[in-house]
């Protein structure tokens, strides 16, 4: 019997929804045009379910990208996903946006590394991240870094390391205005979060029940949201 779980992915520019059997992708849609996330998250949902044949009844569970990223490209992605879960009386799963980079990036260029280090780009030299072990478990805290050219030299001592997500070029370039060039166990991936990244971390919630709560649960943000001052109308 199939499992099927709705996927939305919203945190960053980049939006998508996808729809897998257990762990297994079926199909995927994505919108790569900055700020679409009103406007093209919700259809490319409904068209991804209705293309194959699946109906919001049918779901075993939604999953949604729970952040850290964009206070309201997270907000739009949560309300859909806990919209459509109460609507078809199914759970909620809420995923670090940080391991759906990291799955990503995975799925992309395969895994060779001792660790992986996804990074959400937060303006300047901060980056939302944390370090994973290649097997995608958390090594650290959550947490608003900010690079210089020795941030995760112990790691890149110890190990290949792979700087994942749309923060990484940047440390890229802080790593080789340090070093001269960019150091050999280091690997640089400018990786957008997709729905498909949730798939597995999902699926395996699913098998062991770890459900969100469908009323309460609300997006990861890390740092508060500050709106920028209202311009004067003239």
């Amino acid at each position: 019997m199939p499992k099927y779980i709705l996927l939305i992915e919203s945190a960053t520019d980049t939006c998508s929804a996808a729809l897998a059997d257990s762990n297994i992708l079926i199909a995927q849609k994505t919108c790569r045009v900055g700020k679409c996330h009103d406007t093209m998250l919700a259809p490319l949902t409904e068209s991804i379910l209705k293309e194959n044949g699946v109906s919001a009844k049918e779901l075993a569970a939604v999953a949604v990208s729970q952040g850290p990223g964009s206070y309201m490209g997270l907000r739009i992605g949560v309300s859909l996903a806990k919209g459509i879960a109460y609507a078809a009386n199914t759970r909620l799963i809420g995923i670090s946006t940080l391991s759906v980079i990291a799955q990503c990036a995975i799925d992309n260029i395969g895994n060779g590394f001792s660790c992986i280090v996804p990074m959400i780009d937060a303006g300047r030299m901060e980056v939302y991240t944390t370090t994973l072990d290649h097997d995608l478990s958390q090594l650290s805290p959550v947490e608003a870094k900010i690079l210089d050219g020795s941030s995760f030299a112990d790691i890149i001592k110890n190990g290949k390391v792979l700087f994942a997500g749309n923060g990484a070029p940047k440390f890229g370039r802080l790593l080789e205005e340090k070093y001269g060039s960019m150091p050999e166990n280091a690997t640089i991936l400018d990786q957008a979060p997709l729905a498909s990244g949730l798939r597995i971390a999902a699926y395996n919630a699913l098998e062991e029940r770890r459900f969100s709560d469908l009323a309460y649960f609300q997006p990861f943000y890390l740092k508060e949201f500050i709106p920028g001052k209202q311009k004067k109308l003239l």
